[in-house]
């Protein structure tokens, strides 16, 4: 299948991607609406739940992306595939996560990889992972959940990891800064490409604490 050449980076604050989202019916996308969920958010095309999705049968897995041509293919991809528990949804999380994620069950796993950098200072406000959307995604995680972060760039990888670290429900899983693997059996189609090109990631696993 031909890739869609797109923007790689979408400006999340531009009012087209302010209009709230329609929902779908979960019960209708997922067969098995009550397994665990796992939420990647900035999923691109979907490569990583793809495969994702046929190793680990026995949980739902949800893809969040604001650029809507690469959710089409990537819904048609795991269509032809015939897996049900597999969705991508084409939303601004920072201004969706709320509503979406109370019609959802509680998240399992959450993972934000490789996340747009947006380099230059004023463009900052426009990373994925504000303090606000670490609130909520903590807040609908269950306790013993766990969430995954990982990056290219160590200063993107250092602010998930304080914001996130902020949060005193989560622990931190490891003592060293950077946690030395990813702990799930995919790599996403990036991290291939930057590990190849013999260049640094950097990794940080939080649980929420059991309460």
């Amino acid at each position: 299948m031909t890739k869609l050449r797109l923007r790689q980076h979408v400006n999340p604050l531009r009012d087209r991607y302010k209009i709230p989202i329609t929902l779908p019916k979960w019960q209708e996308i997922y067969r098995q609406y009550d397994l665990p969920l796992h939420l990647d958010i900035g999923c691109a095309r979907g490569e990583f739940l793809l495969q994702m999705a046929q190793i680990e049968p026995e949980i739902n897995f949800l893809g969040v992306e604001i650029r809507q041509p690469l959710v089409v293919e990537a819904n048609k991809e795991k269509t032809a595939l015939g897996l049900t528990n597999l969705h991508y949804l084409f939303c601004n999380i920072n201004v969706a996560a709320e509503n979406l994620l109370q019609s959802l069950p509680p998240l399992h796993y959450i993972t934000i990889q490789f996340p747009d950098p947006w380099f230059k200072r004023k463009h900052m406000k426009r990373r994925v992972v504000q303090p606000e959307l670490v609130r909520i995604l903590v807040k609908h995680l269950i306790n013993g959940g766990r969430i995954f972060l990982q990056s290219d760039i160590k200063d993107v990888a250092l602010e998930m990891r304080d914001r996130f670290g902020h949060n005193p429900l989560l622990v931190q899983q490891h003592e060293q800064t950077w946690l030395g693997y990813n702990p799930f059996p995919v790599p996403t189609e990036r991290e291939s490409y930057v590990i190849e090109d013999h260049k640094s990631v950097y990794r940080v696993l939080f649980q929420k604490k059991v309460t």
